[in-house]
């Protein structure tokens, strides 16, 4: 996989060139993982309904074409997306998701903090709260998006919301545990438990 580091980037210009990407790539393109980081947005994914909009105008809200429901992205937080041919390495959206909460969960193990996917709602867990957010979107079997992980962040934004539709669902961070490792040598961990779970596929 070709890893690309692209720093901040606007939301929505991001997630058009994942779309220009997926639409263009040959059946040998290699795949890719998308590192970065984006300035205060709401996105609501495809399952809209009932969803609440947020009760604060300051954030905008995209309206995108992932999986799931409503959530934030904001400084101090790492954004993996994953541009991945599912079909060429046999992989079903579910194994996929797998790997993806898998490569979360060590990270988090090896700071010694328990954490947990739950079937019913994609994304990891840590004391019931949400540190890490998952939503894909698939074409022609080839999938983008893919995960956030609130690392250092101002989580207040997501008051504003019911995060991934759940109201009341508490989000946190790996500040709130006394993780205060570098934003980078954590993004280089994460995306080496992930190639290490995407090996052999």
């Amino acid at each position: 996989m070709i890893i690309r580091n692209l720093g901040l980037t606007d939301y929505a210009a991001t997630w058009l060139a994942m779309q220009e990407f997926t639409a263009g790539r040959a059946d040998d393109t290699p795949d890719e993982l998308w590192l970065t980081e984006h300035p205060p947005v709401y996105t609501l994914g495809l399952n809209r309904k009932d969803v609440r909009s947020p009760w604060r105008d300051d954030i905008p809200v995209v309206l995108t074409d992932r999986g799931g429901k409503i959530t934030y992205h904001g400084p101090g937080q790492i954004v993996l997306y994953c541009l991945i041919d599912l079909k060429r390495r046999h992989l079903s959206i579910r194994q996929l998701v797998d790997r993806m909460e898998g490569a979360v969960i060590q990270l988090l193990a090896d700071r010694g903090i328990s954490a947990e996917g739950r079937p019913d709602a994609p994304g990891v867990y840590v004391e019931g709260s949400k540190i890490a957010s998952l939503g894909l979107r698939l074409k022609n079997g080839r999938c983008y998006h893919g995960l956030s992980l609130n690392v250092d962040m101002d989580l207040s934004p997501f008051s504003a919301i019911d995060p991934c539709g759940y109201r009341g669902l508490q989000v946190t961070q790996l500040r709130d545990f006394g993780i205060t490792d570098d934003r980078g040598l954590l993004a280089d961990t994460l995306i080496k438990h992930f190639a290490d779970r995407m090996q052999g596929t």
